[in-house]
């Protein structure tokens, strides 16, 4: 499918503007929405290219820029992780829930006939972002890759104590092999997701590291990045599609 790319503009509740990377199918009106939350490296060539791939299977898609307030356009390098680490430490999750509501209301503005059917995806602190987005926005579903900072850690409360509040359907990825994250706060989020009886679905690739879906950096498991691409897929259309059959019903 050929599709088409640009960079917007986006104002935010909080007064700031944020520039956001757009992928649409050329020649159609997207019917679904898709948020892409970036890793911590930025909307960088990579998380572009994931909402590249996303567009040629149909959806409108925006990457947000969560680094605006502290590093406009910022690319960070896979080998240079102190370098990204002060755009980190300025995040908040009010700044970031406003964010993804900008993006989220663009989708809306820009998509179909309004009121589009719209998900989340996150890498690494997009993962948790994502997550962020299913407890605030009305998504369909929402999917998190290795969410560092939804259980409690080092630098991050998490966000355990909201996920009695999510509003959609997840699909979780690991890895087996992520010593940043590591199998106990693997545990602590599907523990909470039960407790609070949400809808959920969780998948561990054994063998995989961190970061392990993106092809340019030194832990992709190309093994899992292949398995995991069809199932995202496959979730996102079942989520989606059960809205659609809803709206069809309706007189």
């Amino acid at each position: 499918m050929d599709i088409k790319t640009e960079f917007v503009t986006l104002a935010v509740n909080d007064g700031t503007s944020m520039r956001a990377y757009v992928a649409r199918p050329a020649g159609s009106v997207a019917k679904r929405g898709l948020l892409v939350v970036q890793e911590a490296f930025g909307v960088n060539a990579h998380i572009r290219d994931v909402t590249e791939r996303f567009a040629r299977e149909g959806y409108l898609a925006i990457a947000p820029e969560l680094f605006h307030r502290t590093g406009a356009g910022f690319e960070g390098r896979y080998d240079n992780f102190p370098a990204v680490m002060p755009h980190i430490q300025a995040l908040r999750d009010p700044s970031m829930e406003a964010d993804l509501r900008a993006a989220y209301d663009w989708l809306q503005a820009n998509g179909g006939e309004g009121n589009l059917p719209t998900a989340a995806v996150g890498f690494c602190m997009g993962g948790r972002a994502a997550v962020l987005a299913a407890l605030t926005l009305p998504l369909e579903c929402a999917i998190s890759f290795y969410g560092g900072g939804i259980a409690p850690n080092e630098r991050n409360p998490g966000l355990l104590a909201r996920l009695k509040d999510l509003r959609a359907p997840v699909l979780l990825f690991w890895g087996g092999r992520d010593q940043h994250i590591g199998t106990a706060q693997m545990r602590a989020v599907t523990d909470a997701l039960t407790a609070a009886g949400k809808n959920f679905a969780n998948v561990e690739f054994s063998d995989a590291d961190h970061g392990f879906f993106c092809d340019v950096r030194p832990s992709h498991h190309p093994a899992s990045a292949a398995a995991a691409w069809p199932l995202v897929l496959a979730f996102l259309n079942a989520q989606i599609s059960t809205r659609e059959r809803g709206a069809a019903a309706r007189p």
